[in-house]
C-alpha cells in the first residue's frame, strides 16, 4: 500500500488582490498529482473548482468568483491528500461608482486638475438626519450639493473645490466647442452630397417618363442580380466548403472544450474494469454538477449514456457489497462508493443483513458437516483410555490468546484424538470469534456514520444514517441475540441434549451417535466457550445479549464436574483390580497411594470447571432445568456432597480385594502358613486382611490428611466434614474386618481350651500332684506366637492390638472355664495357680477367688518351681513378645 501524501499547503498567489474574475496564479505544495485528484479549490470562501487549470503539483490558474468575504484564504483539497492549509490570503476589491469629481482615465491632450473623495465618510443616518427629503446622488431629482459635498469632500479646502468647479466648465466648454467645430468643418461635405442626391432625383424622375427598355432602376437591378447569381456560381463551391470547414472547427471547438463529458462514458468503463473505483465516483460528480441541469440535446443524451454506466456500476458494487466471504475494510469501501454514488436504499442495512445470514448459515453448516461425518470416535491411547492422555494434553496446551483461531496451535493429530463434539465446538468458535467481531463493528461504523466520505457528510447522509441506525437498534439487538442463540443451542445439542426441546433437537441435535465425553474433553470445551465469551465481551457487546453464553457456561461446568466425579468413582472402584498385595516397610501395599493420586488428578481436572471467572456470577437457579433432572445444586454443593462418596470409595476397594476370605479357612498350624517368606509370594486370606487394616491405618492417618491439603491447595473449603465422614467409614470398616480377623484367629485357640484341660478324664478334685503346665496350654501360647509372627510379618504397628483381643479371649474362656468348677483339690488349686499366676486382667482375679488358698510354705514353693521351670523351658516362645527393633521381612 503506498504511502498517504501530505495535505495540500498554498504558500503564494498572485495577484494578492483584485476583483471578482480576476485570474490568479496560486503556487504551493502538494497541489494534487493531476486534474483528477484536485477535487476542491475555494477562494475568500468561494468554490472556484470550475475555473482551475491544474498545471503541476506546485501551480493552479483560476478565476476568482464573487465571494461574500473581503479577505479570505485560499483552500485547495484533493483525493490523495484532503483538506489543505493556507500560509498567504487574497483580498478581493469591489468595484466603486466614478463620482463627478472622480479622476477617470481619458484619451486626451489636456491635463485637468482633480480632487479625490474622502475615505473617511460621514454615516448616512446623519446625513439624512440634517438634510430631510433629499439625496446625495447626482442622478437623483432631489440632488443637494451640500449633501454630496459633505459626505464626499468634506476634508477639501475652498480653493481645491472653486479649482475644481473650473476644471468642469473648462471640460463643458470644450464639449460643446468640438461638436460644433466637427459639424462646421464637414459642413462642404453635406452639401455636396445633397448636391449629388439632388442629382440622382433628377434623373431618376426623367428616366421613369422613358419606357424604352423598362426604367434605369430597374435595368440595375437586373444587372445587379445576373452579377449576384454570377458570384454565386463561381464561389459556390468555395464557400460551401468554407461553411463545412467552419462547421468543423466548430464542432472541434465544441468537442476540446467539453472532452471531458464525451469521453466520460469510456473512461468510466475502463476505471471500472481497473478498478479504480474513486477516479469515476469523482468524475461523476463533476459530470453532475457540469451537466445535470443541461439543455443541450447533445449533453443531455451523453449525460444519459453516462447515468447508465453508473447505474450498471451501482449494482456491480453492491453485488461486491453482499458477497460473502468478505473484509470489514472491502465492506466500508463499497458502502462508501454507493453512499457516494447516491445508490437508493440502505446499502449499509443490506450488508449486515447479508453478514447476519451469512453466519447463521456457516454455524448451522457446522453441524451438518459433522453429524454427516462417517468417521468413528477418537482413536484410544496404547491402554484403551483416552481420558488421562486428554488430560495430559490439556495440562500442556498454553492457554490461547483472544481472538486467535483455536485450531492453529492444535498438534498434528488433534483431529484424530479429540472427539468430534469437540471439534464441532471449536469450528464453531472459529466462526463465531472470526466473523461475528466485524459484524459488531460494521454496526458501529452504521451508528456513528463513520463509513461515508466528505461528500456523503456534505450531502447529509450521515445524519440519515444515524437516524436509520436508530430506528434500526431493536432489529440489531435480534440479530446479535438470534446469533448467540444459535451458538449456544448448537452446543446444547452436542452436549447437553437433554435442555432442548424436541423440535429443537430436531434442528441442533443429531448426535446420537457419538459417544459421550469425558471431564478433560469437557473441560477443554468449557475453555472455548469461555474463550468465545471473553472476545465477545471485549467488544463491549451488551451483557444481557450475552447472558445466554453465562448460561451455557454454567451448565457446561456443572456437566462437566458431575461427569469427572463419575469417571472418578469408576476409577477409584477399578483400582481393587490392580492390587499385587505387595507391602512397603510400613505394611501398606500401593493401593492407597493410586488412590490419592486419582483424587489429587480429579482435583486438577476440575480446576477451571469449579473456577468462575468474571461476569460468570451466577445463581443455582439459573440453570436451566433438564428433562431428566428436575433441579441443579450450585457447583461446590456438588463437590462437597460427592467428594466423600468418593474418598469411601476405597473401602469399597479394599472390600473387593478381601473377597475370598469368607469362603476359605486357614489351618493356623500348618507347617505351609508361611511359605509366603519366598520369593513367589502368595498371601492368604488371613495376610489379605492384616494388609487391608494396614491400609485402612494408612487412610486415616496419611491420605485423608494429605487429601484435605489438597483440598484447600485447590480452594475448597469446609473440608472438615469430607475428612470427618471418610474417617468414620474408614473405622467403621476397619472395625469390622478386624472382627473377622479376630474370630478367624481367636476361636481356634478358644476353642481348644476345654477340650485340652479334660483330655484323659482329668478331674481337679482328684488329681496327682502337678508337675508342670499342661500341654493345652502350650498348644495355645504357640498359637498366639503364630498370631504374633503373621501380625509382625505384615504391620509391626498391628500387633499389639491383635494380640491384646486373642489374649483376653482365652483370659476370658480360662476364666469361664474355672468358674465352671464346683470344687478343686490341693493339687487341682497348684495347678490352675501354676496357668494363670502370670494374669492380671480382671477375668483371671474373678476366677482366682474361688480357688482355695495355698497355706503351706511347700505349695507355694512348689507353685514357684513349676513357674520357673515352665519359664525356663518356654524362654525361646516368650522372647517373641518382647518388643523389638528388627523389621519384620516384607514381600
Amino acid at each position: 500500500m503506498s504511502r498517504a501524501r501530505q495535505p495540500p499547503l498554498v504558500t503564494g498567489i498572485s495577484p494578492n488582490e483584485g476583483t471578482s474574475w480576476t485570474k490568479v496564479t496560486i503556487r504551493g505544495e502538494n497541489l494534487g498529482t493531476g486534474p483528477a485528484d484536485l477535487i476542491g479549490l475555494s477562494i475568500c470562501g468561494h468554490n472556484c473548482l470550475l475555473t482551475a487549470e491544474w498545471m503541476s503539483a506546485s501551480k493552479i490558474v483560476c478565476r476568482v468568483g464573487p465571494a461574500k468575504d473581503d479577505k479570505g484564504e485560499i483552500i485547495v483539497t484533493t483525493k490523495s491528500g484532503g483538506h489543505g492549509t493556507s500560509t498567504v490570503s487574497f483580498k478581493l476589491l469591489k468595484a466603486e461608482k466614478i463620482g463627478i469629481l472622480d479622476q477617470s482615465a481619458v484619451w486626451g491632450h489636456t491635463h485637468t486638475h482633480t480632487i479625490k473623495t474622502d475615505t473617511g465618510k460621514i454615516p448616512l443616518k446623519d446625513l439624512e438626519g440634517m438634510f430631510p427629503g433629499v439625496s446625495g446622488d447626482f442622478t437623483s431629482e432631489n440632488f443637494s450639493a451640500t449633501w454630496y459635498l459633505i459626505e464626499n469632500h468634506s476634508a477639501t479646502s475652498f480653493d481645491q473645490l472653486r479649482q475644481a468647479a473650473s476644471n468642469l466648465k473648462k471640460q463643458a466648454t470644450t464639449k460643446n466647442e468640438g461638436s460644433l467645430a466637427y459639424v462646421k468643418g464637414g459642413l462642404s461635405t453635406f452639401f455636396e452630397a445633397q448636391d449629388a442626391l439632388a442629382a440622382i432625383h433628377q434623373r431618376l424622375e426623367s428616366d421613369g417618363t422613358e419606357r424604352v427598355e423598362g426604367s434605369m432602376t430597374q435595368r440595375l437591378e437586373n444587372i445587379l442580380n445576373r452579377a449576384s447569381d454570377t458570384a454565386d456560381t463561381l464561389f459556390q463551391e468555395v464557400l460551401g466548403r468554407k461553411d463545412k470547414a467552419d462547421s468543423t472547427r466548430n464542432a472541434l471547438n465544441v468537442l476540446q472544450r467539453f472532452k471531458f463529458l464525451f469521453n466520460l462514458p469510456l473512461n468510466i468503463e475502463r476505471n471500472i474494469q481497473k478498478g479504480d473505483y474513486d477516479v469515476v465516483i469523482n468524475d461523476y460528480e463533476k459530470a453532475k454538477s457540469l451537466f445535470g441541469n443541461t439543455e443541450v440535446p447533445v449533453f443531455k443524451k451523453v449525460y444519459a449514456e453516462v447515468e447508465t454506466r453508473i447505474g450498471a456500476l451501482r449494482s456491480l458494487l453492491l453485488d461486491k457489497l453482499l458477497e460473502t466471504p468478505s473484509t470489514l475494510h472491502d465492506q466500508k469501501r463499497y458502502i462508501r462508493y454507493l453512499s457516494d454514488l447516491h445508490a437508493p436504499g440502505d446499502p449499509a442495512w443490506q450488508c449486515i443483513s447479508a453478514q447476519h445470514k451469512w453466519i447463521l448459515g456457516l454455524m448451522q453448516n457446522c453441524r451438518e458437516e459433522f453429524i454427516n461425518d462417517p468417521r468413528g470416535e477418537s482413536a484410544l491411547d496404547l491402554d484403551g483410555d483416552t481420558r488421562a492422555s486428554a488430560l495430559g494434553r490439556i495440562r500442556d496446551t498454553a492457554s490461547l490468546k483472544r481472538g486467535v483461531s483455536l485450531r492453529s496451535q492444535r498438534p498434528n493429530t488433534w483431529d484424530h484424538e479429540a472427539p468430534q463434539q469437540v471439534q464441532f465446538v471449536e469450528k464453531l468458535s472459529d466462526v463465531v470469534i472470526g466473523q461475528l467481531p466485524n459484524f459488531w463493528k460494521l454496526w458501529i461504523s452504521y451508528v456513528n456514520g463513520s463509513l461515508f466520505s466528505e461528500t456523503g457528510e456534505k450531502s447529509g447522509q450521515v445524519e440519515k444514517s444515524k437516524k436509520n441506525a436508530r430506528q434500526r437498534q431493536n432489529d440489531f439487538k435480534k440479530m446479535i441475540e438470534e446469533v448467540t442463540h444459535r451458538l449456544v443451542k448448537l452446543v446444547r445439542g452436542a452436549l447437553l441434549p437433554s435442555t432442548l426441546t424436541e423440535p429443537e433437537l430436531k434442528l441442533y441435535g443429531g448426535w446420537e451417535r457419538k459417544s459421550g465425553l469425558t471431564g478433560p474433553w469437557l473441560t477443554q470445551v468449557i475453555h472455548t466457550v469461555r474463550i468465545i465469551f471473553e472476545a465477545l465481551v471485549a467488544l463491549e457487546i451488551p451483557n444481557d445479549l450475552l447472558q445466554v453464553i453465562q448460561d451455557l457456561l454454567l451448565e457446561l461446568r456443572h456437566n462437566c464436574l458431575l461427569v469427572t466425579l463419575q469417571h472418578t468413582k469408576e476409577d477409584v472402584r477399578s483400582l481393587a483390580d490392580k492390587e499385587d498385595w505387595v507391602v512397603d516397610n510400613e505394611g501398606v501395599t500401593s493401593l492407597p497411594a493410586r488412590f490419592e493420586q486419582r483424587m489429587v488428578q480429579t482435583l486438577q481436572s476440575l480446576k477451571e470447571p469449579m473456577e468462575t471467572k468474571p461476569g460468570e456470577e451466577r445463581r443455582a437457579g439459573s440453570l436451566r432445568v433438564s428433562r431428566d433432572t428436575p433441579s441443579h445444586p450450585p457447583l461446590h454443593c456438588v463437590c462437597l456432597n460427592r467428594f466423600p462418596t468418593l474418598l469411601s470409595r476405597p473401602l469399597t476397594c479394599v472390600s473387593v480385594c478381601a473377597w475370598c476370605i469368607d469362603s476359605m479357612s486357614v489351618d493356623l498350624v500348618s507347617p505351609d502358613l508361611f511359605s509366603g517368606v519366598q520369593e513367589d509370594f502368595c498371601p492368604t486370606p488371613e495376610q489379605r486382611l492384616l494388609i487391608i487394616l494396614s491400609n485402612c491405618q494408612h487412610l486415616e492417618k496419611h491420605t485423608f490428611l494429605n487429601l484435605a491439603e489438597h483440598f484447600e491447595r485447590h480452594g475448597f473449603t469446609g473440608t472438615d466434614k469430607i475428612t470427618q465422614v471418610s474417617v468414620q467409614a474408614v473405622k467403621e470398616l476397619d472395625e469390622s474386618l478386624f472382627d473377622n480377623y479376630i474370630e478367624r484367629k481367636s476361636d481356634p485357640i478358644v476353642g481348644s481350651l476345654e477340650p485340652g484341660i479334660y483330655a484323659g478324664y482329668f478331674d481337679w478334685r482328684d488329681c496327682s500332684t502337678p508337675t508342670g503346665v499342661r500341654n493345652y496350654l502350650k498348644e495355645a501360647l504357640v498359637n498366639i506366637i503364630t498370631v504374633h509372627a503373621e501380625v509382625f510379618t505384615v504391620c509391626k504397628e498391628l500387633v499389639p492390638r491383635v494380640l491384646t483381643r486373642i489374649v483376653d479371649g482365652v483370659a476370658e474362656e480360662m476364666s469361664r472355664l474355672m468358674q465352671c468348677v464346683s470344687s478343686f483339690s490341693k493339687n487341682g488349686a497348684i495347678q490352675v495357680l501354676a496357668q494363670t499366676h502370670t494374669h492380671t486382667m480382671g477375668s483371671f482375679k474373678q476366677a482366682l477367688e474361688a480357688l482355695p488358698q495355698l497355706h503351706s510354705g511347700a505349695d507355694r514353693k512348689l507353685l514357684e518351681e513349676l513357674l520357673n521351670t515352665f519359664k525356663s523351658s518356654m524362654q525361646l516362645q516368650l522372647t517373641c513378645f518382647q518388643p523389638s527393633s528388627v523389621q519384620p521381612v516384607k514381600r
